[in-house]
């Protein structure tokens, strides 16, 4: 009689109750999942690709890394030959 329509104000109180539950208990999972590393896919993919397409994005780190000057050209031979003779 207070403007609740024979108790149908309390049939959505209950759903809106329901519908937060709800979300608090998927962000705990959303949370602990990104928390414990579940959600990153990137290691799935490494795993899958062939050995020289890892020995490339090596490759690629090391010629940035030369053309930054942060090595001089004998370290960059090294480590060039270190990488060729891995892939073999």
């Amino acid at each position: 009689m207070m403007g609740f329509d024979n108790g149908m104000g309390y049939g959505w109180m209950g759903l809106f109750w329901i519908l937060l539950i709800l979300g608090v208990i998927l962000l705990s999972i959303l949370l602990v999942r990104a928390l414990s590393g579940g959600i990153d896919n990137t290691s799935r993919g490494s795993e899958s690709r062939q050995p020289s397409e890892r020995g490339r994005g090596a490759r690629e780190i090391l010629d940035e890394r030369y053309a930054r000057g942060e090595l001089n050209t004998d370290e960059y031979n090294e480590r060039r030959r270190s990488l060729d003779d891995g892939d073999r």
